[in-house]
């Protein structure tokens, strides 16, 4: 079956190893994802294409794409002429993805600050702990600039 848009192989395998180690996937979510990003016109693929194209079970691509439904890297879509859905690359999972590591960073500042209080003493500003924290106080501000702009 042919696709609505090209996939490069070699690269969708490297996408895929990425995107699965880095979400701890499984292979064939993790190959579903990668054949999405894929769809820059957002056409969406149906679940017989996925089926037909990765060569398995309707049982294991309904489970993948509801582990990544659920995870919100994926979405549905039904067009109005169809009573399929298709399933397109979520855009708005890059924000999710960078708010959830914004969150990480303000917890491990809350965490570090608790600690510092326990020592009960001021750190040199050149300190390992203090240049960790201006670090991620950073981080946190580049990332939620970048954020404003999407």
């Amino acid at each position: 079956m042919k696709l609505a848009f090209d996939i490069d192989c070699n690269l969708l395998q490297r996408l895929a190893k990425f995107y699965g180690d880095l979400f701890g996937l499984p292979p064939l979510a993790a190959k579903i994802y990668a054949c999405l990003i894929f769809d820059f016109e957002k056409q969406g693929v149906s679940f017989d294409e996925l089926v037909q194209l990765f060569s398995a079970s309707k049982s294991s691509v309904s489970t993948n794409i509801n582990l990544l439904l659920h995870t919100k890297l994926i979405k549905d879509i039904t067009k109005i002429d169809q009573r399929k859905r298709f399933f397109v690359f979520n855009d708005e999972y890059i924000k999710i993805r960078f708010e959830k590591i914004i969150n990480m960073m303000n917890e491990e500042l809350t965490i570090l600050d608790e600690l510092k209080k326990i020592k009960n003493i001021e750190l040199n500003p050149e300190s390992t702990f203090e240049i960790y924290r201006t670090l991620l106080f950073g981080n946190i501000s580049n990332i939620e600039q970048t954020l404003e702009k999407l």
